[in-house]
């Protein structure tokens, strides 16, 4: 940022202001899916997600920086819950997979060869082609079945399944689930609260909090920041981060349908948790001037691992886990606190990371892995598993 003069703490603000822009995105993102349609909405956040690119490709000072960054953190807070709903209700239970792309890592690799500006311009791409590709998908039959358009929802789903495909039976499945809770009272954020829908609750709003203390964005935001005071070769390490992502997504989304959401949610948080007690011991070595010539290494192999195992599991399962276990009646009050949540303590771990890591970066991460070893009891405690399960049996919980 050195050809806009930014100072450190005008970039701080340009680092962190998008999880203001996902808050606000989050809060309207349930009434928005439900209103508009999945679909909808996803042209919606597309439409802020492009313009945020622009502002900062194109940007004269901190402000179009901050703007873009806001105008993209909505767009996400509002796509993040959509994109979810809406690949668990066009999906047959038996096919209902993790689709998690590699999208992150491609742009986080591109990053380290280009400038930031092209970056930026790069990044619109994206979303661009998904604002056309939207023109050519069917909309939820789900979300059809609920605003009574029964003629849509049997086109959507022939669609979907293929021309050839009985849709029957399927289709009289969702209307009758969909006119079951339709005779239910609308529900509003006070309803999320009732005993029926506890478990539901701490289950989604806890997979968010712990996978954020466990920090995830601060890693994903600060990785620069933290192998640079490993004292290693930030690019290197920054590349070999992004490439490993992908392989790591690639065997989640084998494994996730084979093994079940709860043992690879464990399976990613255990690693995770020997990850960051990896950095945090590293950055204790470095401080008592043991080691000192692995210490570099050590931090580097704790980020990778740190980043394939959140890749293998914690990365896309809270929110396929969050679309699936709640009823249709309340998905959108539900999805839009859940989300809020994720986004708030996004905000609070970015916020407060430097402040932290300064103070004593081995406790960070030290505190980081003990996050991690909760979220391995949270999950084996309580989060139920919904491989290949209906959407309506957990309409109860």
């Amino acid at each position: 940022m050195e050809d806009l003069g930014l100072s450190v703490a005008e970039y701080s603000v340009f680092g962190s202001i998008w999880t203001a822009g996902g808050i606000l995105g989050a809060i309207i993102s349930g009434k928005t899916a439900d209103l508009i349609g999945r679909r909808g909405t996803m042209w919606f956040a597309d439409i802020f997600c492009i313009m945020g690119w622009l502002l900062i490709a194109f940007a004269k000072d901190c402000w179009w920086l901050d703007l873009g960054r806001l105008s993209m953190g909505f767009g996400v807070g509002l796509i993040s819950y959509v994109a979810a709903v809406y690949i668990s209700e066009i999906s047959p239970k038996s096919l209902r997979e993790l689709m998690i792309c590699c999208g992150f890592s491609l742009i986080y690799f591109i990053g380290t060869v280009v400038s930031w500006r092209t970056l930026a311009i790069i990044g619109a791409v994206p979303c661009t082609l998904q604002t056309i590709g939207l023109f050519f998908i069917p909309e939820s039959p789900r979300w059809l079945a609920k605003v009574g358009r029964e003629k849509e929802l049997e086109a959507a789903l022939q669609r979907l399944r293929g021309q050839r495909a009985d849709i029957s039976q399927e289709a009289a499945d969702i209307k009758e689930y969909t006119e079951t809770f339709q005779q239910l009272p609308k529900a509003t954020i006070v309803d999320l609260f009732q005993r029926r829908y506890a478990h539901s609750l701490i289950v989604g709003v806890g997979l968010m909090v712990l996978a954020q203390f466990s920090g995830v964005t601060a890693v994903q935001c600060f990785a620069s920041s933290i192998l640079e005071s490993a004292d290693f070769s930030t690019t290197l390490g920054s590349r070999a981060i992004a490439i490993l992502q992908i392989p790591a997504t690639a065997v989640a989304i084998l494994l996730i349908d084979k093994l079940g959401r709860r043992p690879l949610l464990m399976v990613s948080a255990a690693g995770m948790g020997l990850s960051s007690f990896l950095i945090g011991l590293s950055f204790l070595l470095q401080d008592l001037n043991l080691w000192k010539e692995i210490t570099p290494i050590l931090v580097l192999i704790g980020l990778l691992t740190y980043s394939a195992t959140y890749s293998l599991g914690m990365a896309g399962l809270p929110w396929v886990i969050m679309a699936e276990i709640y009823p249709i009646n309340i998905k959108g009050v539900a999805g839009s606190l859940v989300t809020l949540s994720n986004w708030f303590f996004s905000w609070v771990v970015t916020y407060t990371f430097n402040y932290i890591f300064d103070w004593s970066s081995t406790g960070t991460f030290f505190f980081y892995s003990i996050i991690s070893g909760a979220t391995v009891l949270f999950t084996a405690k309580l989060v139920p598993e919904t491989k290949g399960q209906s959407l309506k049996k957990y309409r109860h919980q």
